[in-house]
């Protein structure tokens, strides 16, 4: 990827143009990790497997695992289901 003037971006140049379109968004206290890590989840809730959630985002698959560790405890749907139906269950009026 490049920036507007065709050449590969710099640290600096990054961060600045991230400041730039938070600050024109109304963001505050936003990372672009803390967007990536985002996408790692939203693409496990979507079904994406760890190996293709890294090929998007360009994290290790331990990185991957981890995020998801810390960010997506309800990765197991089928477990995630049953305690919301037991809970269901046993909250009816």
């Amino acid at each position: 990827m490049t920036n507007t003037l065709g050449r590969p971006w710099t640290s600096d140049g990054f961060r600045t143009s991230w400041a730039k379109a938070c600050e024109r968004a109304g963001i505050e206290g936003l990372t672009f990790h803390d967007l990536r890590g985002t996408a790692v989840v939203r693409l496990a809730i979507a079904g994406a497997s760890v190996p293709q959630i890294a090929a998007v985002t360009g994290h290790s698959l331990k990185d991957v695992e981890a995020i998801l560790d810390a960010h997506y405890p309800g990765r197991d749907i089928q477990l995630a289901e049953a305690a919301v139906l037991k809970l269901e269950a046993r909250t009816k009026l």
